[in-house]
């Protein structure tokens, strides 16, 4: 059992992309700059999509222009195809921190590449390697997560065998880190398990692990455990539990960052957030969005 994990708050990316209203540019960045008070010290700031798609997005660059230069924070921008990566690139121009890490995404089944990326799984395992290289030629961090691993919302349970296959071949381009996205939020703790532990077998050890789970059918914190227990010590949650994909029907909000912490600290392990101040923030944000958000952590200690 791990005695510390890394949690990569996705609240102002993965958290907002599905919100139906915009979210105004400087709630962003406060936001942002909340959590960081709490602790996160990895965020996933935004993602270079396009804006007709996911309007929640339009300002990535102007979120990222506002962000205060905490050299002890890590700043993600999420990246689809090479286009993508570019404007990562564009937003440290003209001596601009910008963003220190590029998340590159591929998808585990054709039907959601198609709706996400207009590619099939085995062109987004090549649009990824091909963006991690670009990315590393110009001395850019970039990690991989593979979507929808553990079942799509159009075709149903995705083979592990596939899995480690996509996993193999993205791992030829020497990711910063590769990780398990349970997009729409159907794994169980057993297959979360068996499924890193197979991830693990393929992967050099210097790559670290990281999960992605939604909590869409309450599984969530419990594969959080599995992972952890399988070894995995990067794990994204989400402030509040919000979130979703535009592109997944039905798919609810990302385990919430106030419960991973929770389970963190009952569990012995160090995790570097203050409970409180995310709660607090969690309360801030609820405001922002107009209604109470799905951590029950947050809600249990209203009282």
């Amino acid at each position: 059992m791990l005695d510390t994990i890394e949690i990569v708050e996705v609240a102002a990316r993965d958290g907002l992309q599905n919100e139906p209203g915009v979210v105004a540019t400087p709630d962003k960045v406060q936001l942002i700059e909340r959590v960081i008070t709490a602790g996160a010290r990895r965020v996933e700031v935004a993602s270079f999509v396009n804006p007709a798609r996911v309007p929640q997005m339009a300002d990535a660059e102007s979120v990222i222009a506002a962000l205060p230069d905490l050299r002890e924070v890590s700043y993600i921008g999420l990246a689809l195809n090479k286009r993508g990566v570019m404007r990562a690139l564009a937003t440290r121009d003209g001596g601009q921190r910008g963003v220190d890490e590029v998340g590159c995404v591929m998808a585990a089944s054709d039907a959601f590449g198609m709706r996400n990326q207009g590619q099939s799984a085995d062109e987004s395992a090549d649009e990824a390697r091909a963006m991690i290289r670009f990315a590393h030629d110009n001395a850019l961090r970039a990690s991989v997560t593979i979507a929808v691993a553990f079942g799509c919302p159009f075709e149903g349970a995705v083979p592990q065998a596939r899995v480690v296959e996509l996993a193999k071949r993205v791992l030829e381009a020497g990711p910063a880190e590769i990780a398990l996205a349970d997009t729409i939020g159907v794994a169980g703790p057993r297959e979360v398990g068996d499924l890193f532990a197979a991830l693990r077998s393929i992967t050099p050890p210097d790559i670290p692990l990281r999960a992605h789970f939604h909590n869409t059918r309450g599984t969530g914190i419990a594969n959080a455990w599995a992972a952890i227990s399988a070894g995995v010590g990067v794990l994204d949650a989400s402030l509040g539990g919000i979130g979703g994909c535009p592109f997944a029907p039905r798919a609810t909000g990302n385990i919430a960052t106030e419960e991973l912490i929770y389970l963190a600290e009952r569990s012995g392990i160090a995790h570097g957030f203050d409970l409180e101040q995310m709660i607090a923030a969690n309360r801030w944000l609820a405001g922002v969005l107009g209604r109470d958000l799905p951590s029950l952590v947050a809600r249990a200690a209203e009282g």
